[in-house]
């Protein structure tokens, strides 16, 4: 009898999967969307560790509050993890069947990104106006900068790829051609965005 149940229960989970939908009822984009953020944050946690293995087994550091204005970028922050939460109410808008909330709330997320980068932008200006260089600056510790340009330069571009990312989204909602699930890898990406900021805030702003 068990051996019975057994069977029928794998041939349900064969029909149902069928090609279209993974045996753990994760549709196909959002597999897909993981497996890419999985990749991406190890790449993320490689220049990381990089950059904490390159600091530690330097002498000297420069103080970043010589250097940076952590007020503003403090600010940045505050204006990326905001934008979490205008996306989160894009998919539980879309969800709800609320498509033109949806858009709304998608803007508004655009919007917070825009500043974000803009932000970044003028602190990439006070800092290339200071003398910092990929390959030197004033302070005599030449991976400090190079560091700072890379990592944050490769977080910007992604934010930059996540606004073009959520223009189109929003496009498909407003005409009716994107599903819940479109809305929800896509918040999949703008949430991993954020999260990774909060590890560079931290390894290069704060400690």
């Amino acid at each position: 009898m068990t051996s019975a149940v057994g069977t029928r229960e794998r041939e349900n989970l064969g029909a149902r999967w069928g090609g279209g939908r993974s045996p753990w009822d994760v549709g196909w984009p959002k597999l897909m969307m993981w497996l890419f953020l999985i990749s991406d944050a190890m790449t993320f946690a490689a220049m990381l560790i990089g950059l904490w293995v390159t600091r530690l087994g330097s002498r000297t550091w420069p103080n970043r509050l010589e250097i940076i204005d952590l007020h503003f970028v403090a600010a940045m922050t505050v204006i990326l993890i905001c934008s979490s939460t205008t996306m989160a109410m894009a998919v539980y808008a879309i969800r709800r069947g609320e498509r033109r909330q949806t858009v709304w709330f998608l803007a508004a997320t655009i919007f917070a990104g825009l500043v974000f980068a803009g932000m970044q932008a003028k602190e990439w200006s006070h800092f290339i106006g200071e003398g910092a260089r990929l390959t030197g600056n004033p302070w005599g510790v030449p991976a400090f900068s190079f560091s700072f340009f890379v990592i944050t330069g490769l977080h910007g571009a992604h934010v930059l790829a996540g606004i073009v990312y959520l223009w189109a989204m929003a496009d498909r909602v407003a005409r009716g051609r994107s599903s819940a699930e479109g809305v929800e890898v896509a918040g999949l990406y703008w949430g991993f965005v954020d999260l990774v900021w909060v590890f560079i805030w931290s390894s290069i702003y704060l400690l």
